[in-house]
């Protein structure tokens, strides 16, 4: 049965119009539900966005490697250093001395000072610094504000930097308004300088770095960059996205690197081995200096930390150990459609409840591939297929349960007019697992009609006529419903009933036997009361077989009813005329007789019922009081 339209009823049909098939509607539900993870895909609205980094920031804490990182050690200038060494700003000598014991007795494979030196300091210092800036492997750093401020920051000298297109190599870039750098003299003749500015989220947590700068048509790498490239000059700069920013990996718990006091060095009490032939950066965690980041692994942070994490996540490109940032749309794309097209096609055949575990089901699983590929710095939103598969638990499931509650209510409303109420509280205490459409159904068939309609009613009047009629198709229904038979049809002056359908009954025979018999008795009440007016007796004929049948709700566009087509049929019509030449108004075919327990029958002999050449042997109730 096509639930998409209901014959009987116009405005039904006319709301199945090929534009609002039940198939239609879902494949819209689909496609708005795609909409939605394409939405937040896109465009992020800053709620959204702020879940799905909260949600990164969580997997990133809790996968952050623990292990040692051995090729990098951070030299801290912290509190203790300023307390015993002095308060900064330092000599400009006692920063060249830090940094020639790094590179010279502790054998550092590159230095980068995440410190800026606006401003000249004294002349022998700041000689050194300029020396080893220019020949040794020492990065240097400058600060690029990302702010429109009037008046613009434009303090010191810049270096470095690349005409743009020498710079890109189709990279995107950040745009700059303005910059700290190093005094002119440093400046002058440095070799590797990188930038330390950031732009923070709109939380204010520092996920992304520019890998490219620019500035007045020249590009300036990051600092981290920088510091690789200086010591390997074959290292390429991360890819970042359209807008030149990179997203830091970190991947490894601040736990993981090695931190060393500035003392240590100054005074050399460090252990060489833990500096020797690594990269080396140098800044402070300080309060006092004021350099601390919210970062997703710790909600305060000492910004040389962002340097470290990026440091190692550019050496892990380099080495293999990870793979290049990957947008992950594509896959995301293909995962919506998947999802989405399976999420429907379930929630179109469950129950509420059913639809529910199907979305919470999905949910992880989603997850685990979101938190996979964060892994790799997928770029997608962790949430978008959420959102889509919450459309589907706001939109879809509401949606099929009106229609599973459209559905029973119709399927209510059918058998209604054929079963009776005890029949129909069952089919609803069994969830209406039963539906209207055509099934093989094994049934008894009772076919009961008056004999000599024609003749009782000629004489009687149009109103006399049809009370005789509805009086004695009572005396047929009453009886039939009251065993749980299904009404089928009335044949004028008669009627069509069957057991075993749209319940399955054990005692399917016995049923429609003790039916035949009540009818028996109210028509014998009924020609009681007809004796009394004056009015001749009726005769009522009874057929009863059991068989299979086709039974369901048949018929065509236009009209349709629940009824049952087989054999059986046909045998029990046969076997209620042949009551007309038997000493007995009730004719019972051997599959029916076959099935009875609660009812004694007798044989009537071989009879041929007509359009058949074959006798067969009929029965009817033992001691039947005609």
């Amino acid at each position: 049965m096509n639930l998409d339209s209901d014959p009987k009823n116009p405005k039904m049909t006319a709301l199945a119009s090929p534009f609002l098939t039940l198939r239609t509607i879902r494949a819209v539900i689909a496609v708005l539900a795609f909409a939605v993870m394409l939405l937040v895909e896109w465009q992020r609205p800053e709620f959204i966005g702020r879940v799905d980094e909260g949600l990164r920031d969580t997997f990133l804490r809790l996968t952050a490697d623990p292990h040692p990182e051995d090729r990098l050690v951070v030299i801290d200038i912290n509190e203790t250093t300023l307390k015993e060494i002095g308060p900064w700003p330092w000599p400009r000598q006692r920063v060249a001395d830090l940094t020639e014991l790094l590179l010279g007795a502790y054998g550092a494979r590159a230095v980068g000072l995440d410190i800026v030196f606006p401003e000249p300091g004294d002349a022998q210092g700041d000689a050194r610094m300029a020396s080893l800036a220019a020949h040794a492997p020492l990065t240097l750093a400058q600060i690029f504000d990302y702010l429109p401020r009037h008046p613009a920051i434009l303090q010191g000298t810049l270096a470095g930097g690349l005409s743009g297109q020498q710079g890109l190599d189709g990279r995107g870039s950040l745009g700059a308004y303005g910059y700290i750098a190093n005094h002119a003299g440093l400046a002058a003749g440095t070799r590797c300088i990188g930038n330390i500015g950031y732009q923070p989220d709109a939380d204010g947590v520092l996920r992304h770095t520019p890998t490219h700068t620019r500035f007045q048509g020249r590009e300036y790498l990051n600092f981290a960059s920088a510091l690789h490239a200086c010591a390997d000059p074959l290292a390429n700069p991360p890819s970042g996205n359209a807008q030149g920013l990179w997203r830091v990996p970190y991947s490894r718990a601040l736990s993981a690197y090695t931190v060393i006091s500035a003392t240590d060095i100054l005074r050399e009490s460090a252990p060489r081995d833990l500096i020797q032939g690594r990269y080396v950066l140098v800044g402070s965690s300080s309060l006092s200096l004021g350099d601390r980041v919210s970062t997703p692994l710790a909600p305060l942070s000492a910004g040389i930390m962002v340097h470290a994490a990026s440091l190692s996540g550019l050496l892990d490109l380099a080495e293999g150990r990870a793979q290049a940032p990957w947008s992950g749309r594509a896959w995301l794309l293909v995962w919506g459609v998947l999802s989405i097209a399976l999420a429907i096609f379930c929630i179109a055949r469950l129950p509420a409840w059913g639809s529910l575990l199907v979305l919470l089901g999905l949910a992880p699983i989603w997850l685990g591939q979101a938190f996979a590929g964060i892994a790799r710095q997928a770029e997608w939103s962790v949430t978008a297929p959420l959102w889509a598969y919450f459309f589907l638990l706001v939109v879809a499931v509401p949606y099929e349960w009106w229609q599973t509650q459209r559905k029973g209510r119709r399927l209510l409303a059918t058998f209604s007019h054929y079963v009776a109420q005890p029949v129909l509280d069952e089919i609803v205490r069994l969830d209406l697992q039963y539906s209207l459409k055509p099934m093989l159904c094994d049934v008894t068939v009772l076919i009961a009609d008056m004999e000599g309609y024609t003749r009782a009613t000629s004489s009687l009047g149009l109103e006399d006529a049809a009370t005789l009629t509805k009086d004695f198709l009572g005396c047929l229904t009453r009886p039939v419903l009251g065993w749980r038979g299904t009404l089928d049809k009335y044949t004028g002056d008669g009627l069509v009933a069957f057991w075993g359908a749209p319940l399955p009954c054990s005692d399917q025979a016995d049923r429609a036997v003790s039916a035949a018999l009540d009818i028996l008795t109210e028509v014998a009440a009924l020609n009681a009361r007809r004796r009394h007016g004056g009015f001749a007796p009726l005769r009522v004929r009874i057929g009863i077989e059991s068989g299979p049948a086709l039974v369901g709700d048949l018929g065509t566009s236009f009209r349709s009813t629940y009824t049952a087509v087989g054999d059986c049929i046909n045998f029990a019509s046969r076997l209620e005329a042949a009551a007309r030449d038997l000493p007995t108004q009730l004719v019972i075919g051997s599959a029916a007789n076959s099935q009875l327990t609660q009812h004694q029958t007798t044989s009537l002999g071989n009879i041929t019922l007509r359009g058949t050449q074959t006798a067969i042997e009929v029965f009817t109730i033992r001691r039947e009081n005609d």
